[in-house]
């Protein structure tokens, strides 16, 4: 399933991405890292997939513990990477 989200995620590359509470934001894939235009943070394949085990999101709780749960919120509950998966 990573594979399938991250070429998603790969092929939003730069489109703009709203999170829960309305901050407007964009990303670059830098090998198996993207790298987060509103902040200084990066975020890791390796943590899309662990965030993937609580999908469907409801809200950011479930990913607390996880590198930037605000925006692997936006990125995985966003349609253009859903797709209807989840």
């Amino acid at each position: 399933m990573i594979e399938v989200v991250w070429g998603r995620i790969k092929d939003c590359e730069g489109q703009v991405f709203r999170q829960l509470r309305g901050g407007e934001f964009f990303y670059q894939v830098k090998g198996n890292v993207i790298e987060l235009s509103r902040t200084n943070r990066s975020v890791s394949k390796s943590t899309f997939q662990e965030a993937l085990k609580y999908v469907p999101l409801e809200n950011t709780v479930p990913v607390q513990n996880l590198q930037a749960p605000s925006y692997l919120f936006a990125i995985l509950m966003d349609n253009r990477i859903r797709k209807g998966d989840w």
